[in-house]
């Protein structure tokens, strides 16, 4: 009974003990909690955080002015565009693209709750003017839901590259007011047709995408932003889809050649010939919209000339690649027109950069794996 009394007694003593850590704790939590006024709090705030009840007022008295005027539907989206960016040019705190999607996103509840009227939009305050060329051949079954995205965002423009079409893909584009059209009868690439698209449009923003890949306004976001905050070049972000160099294909370790022999080990396998990809207007300008046609060229190009190059976003567009016959096994006709663009933007790094007798020795090493390639 002794034993027992004694566990029963160590049992009591350490309740009492933890009872009285518990009451200690709870002392100091109290005493922290008291010591963080709401002015403390409020100082505790980033100095770039936004303040979305802010914003939600700013759009509740720009749908009441809305619905004052008694706009109809289409007028009032575009009435909510016009206002939210008016707003947003006055916000210095909007430099991140997370904050400036949260506080459009606040500013347009507070409209559509004041005006009845509630839109798709993606709210992405954009300083400058911003377009998009979607290149297209016999993409009927997916082109509408690409221009469907494309609409959700501010662009100035939306040129429409068709080239080789034989379905219902220009009917469709016909059908659709808004767009800038671009018909080629004959097959012409979607490289070409990215540098017809760019001569199309003076946007100081150019956010490139094809016809066959469906990609949310969301996901395209970020390239616009990324050009309209200072890039020059923003990148689809591939490297966390690839797999180690030893068991990468010839296309992605060709790509991170390039890059690595320009100095931008960085960059990985990202490149030009992956869409979405945007271009500022100064890129554009600074290597010719006819480099485009070469896509790591005018990468090439414009690592050179000391613009700013990156790859802000991610876009699986490896496992959504519709197959074709031309893009599918080893050699296919695709690997070998990605390798051989490749070859020719380090040529043409060559001939820049160093002697023309290793410029000479790439050249022929073009030629002989062109050839060998037909």
């Amino acid at each position: 009974m002794k034993g027992r009394s004694g566990i029963v007694q160590f049992r009591r003593t350490a309740i009492r003990r933890t009872a009285a850590g518990r009451t200690r704790i709870s002392k100091r939590l109290q005493n922290k909690r008291q010591s963080v006024t709401p002015k403390t709090r409020r100082n505790r705030l980033k100095p770039d955080a936004v303040d979305l009840r802010f914003m939600w007022k700013a759009g509740q008295l720009a749908g009441s002015q809305a619905k004052a005027d008694q706009t109809d539907s289409a007028a009032s989206e575009k009435h909510a565009r016009v206002a939210w960016h008016t707003h947003a040019a006055n916000v210095a705190e909007l430099g991140n693209m997370e904050a400036a999607l949260s506080a459009g996103r606040a500013f347009m509840q507070g409209y559509a709750h004041a005006s009845g009227h509630s839109f798709q939009m993606v709210p992405l305050p954009l300083r400058q003017s911003a377009a998009a060329v979607v290149c297209a051949c016999n993409e009927e079954r997916t082109l509408g839901q690409v221009l469907l995205q494309l609409k959700r965002l501010p662009l100035t423009d939306i040129i429409v590259v068709l080239n080789g079409t034989t379905d219902d893909s220009l009917n469709q584009v016909l059908q659709q007011p808004g767009l800038t059209l671009v018909y080629e009868p004959d097959r012409v690439g979607h490289d070409v047709g990215r540098a017809l698209g760019a001569k199309m449009t003076d946007a100081e923003t150019v956010l490139f995408v094809d016809g066959d890949m469906v990609v949310s306004a969301e996901q395209l976001a970020p390239f616009l932003f990324a050009i309209d905050r200072g890039q020059d070049v923003a990148l689809n972000n591939l490297t966390s889809l690839l797999p180690p160099f030893a068991g990468q294909d010839e296309v992605s370790r060709i790509k991170a050649y390039l890059n690595r022999t320009l100095g931008r080990a960085d960059l990985g396998s990202n490149s030009m010939t992956a869409v979405p990809h945007a271009l500022s207007r100064r890129m554009i300008q600074t290597v010719k919209p006819a480099s485009l046609a070469v896509p790591p060229k005018a990468q090439s190009l414009a690592i050179q000339h000391g613009l700013s190059v990156s790859a802000p976003s991610q876009v699986d567009v490896i496992r959504s690649n519709r197959l074709r016959p031309g893009n599918t096994g080893s050699g296919n006709d695709v690997a070998r027109l990605i390798i051989g663009d490749h070859l020719e933007a380090l040529r043409t790094w060559l001939e820049t950069g160093w002697n023309t007798a290793q410029a000479q020795t790439l050249s022929r090493a073009e030629v002989a794996y062109r050839r060998n390639a037909r």
